[in-house]
């Protein structure tokens, strides 16, 4: 998600050698978080090649940041 925050799209390969991840590892995580609505693929080709990419939702960005002001929250209760 924090790639996407700074990214409008990604595809799947630049995504994958950027995170250090295995195809299906990288396909995973990329279902679960399209299952839960935060992130939707693109499947289309480009010449012969098939290309996905990955952008966010408004509701993946909303969960991204709720994460992040709760993480803020946690370390300042934790100083």
């Amino acid at each position: 998600m924090s790639v996407l925050m700074v990214n409008d799209e990604i595809d799947f390969n630049s995504l994958k050698e950027l995170l250090g991840l295995t195809d299906g590892n990288l396909a995973s995580h990329t279902r679960a978080l399209e299952n839960l609505g935060y992130i939707v693929s693109t499947k289309r080709f480009v010449g012969r090649k098939p290309q996905t990419t990955y952008s966010k939702t408004p509701l993946g960005e909303k969960a991204f940041k709720d994460h992040l002001m709760a993480l803020e929250a946690f370390i300042r209760q934790n100083l």
